[in-house]
């Protein structure tokens, strides 16, 4: 499982024109699953997501989490992060996750984050999305697990 983290002021998806999710401060997550993930990991990397570190404290520090700022999350699918690039110029896909496994996944995921007390909202899974992705700092890091 693989996850782009990414701390924003906000953060939007549309599809089809219409809005679908919005957050003002907290963590933008694009999430992809591989064909070997289970739920453990899903749980370990929201545990991982609510608890890291990346906002500032008064003092301008990294130092508090997206839970201690009331933050919220906005999750978006994206498979291409299971995309290999490593032979050639056309990235293979081999080791994402089947689309019923990895919605599965996903959904476990935003799940396990509503239940550490965020707010957690989506985009659409398998939909041709736009998003709106206002980095804050920038700050992003990849979480894999």
């Amino acid at each position: 499982m693989k996850l782009v983290v990414q701390r924003v002021s906000s953060s939007s998806v549309r599809v089809d024109g219409r809005e679908v999710a919005r957050i003002s401060k907290g963590l933008m997550v694009l999430f992809g699953a591989e064909k070997d993930d289970g739920e453990e990991s899903a749980k370990y990397l929201a545990e991982k997501t609510v608890n890291l570190r990346i906002f500032p404290d008064d003092r301008g520090k990294m130092n508090l989490s997206c839970k201690d700022v009331g933050g919220e999350v906005l999750v978006v699918s994206q498979f291409t992060l299971a995309g290999d690039c490593s032979r050639g110029r056309r990235p293979g896909f081999e080791n994402a996750a089947p689309p019923g496994a990895a919605e599965r996944l996903y959904l476990k995921f935003v799940e396990e984050i509503r239940q550490a007390g965020l707010t957690a909202v989506c985009g659409l899974f398998g939909a041709h999305m736009l998003v709106d992705i206002q980095n804050d700092g920038p700050v992003t890091f990849i979480l894999e697990g």
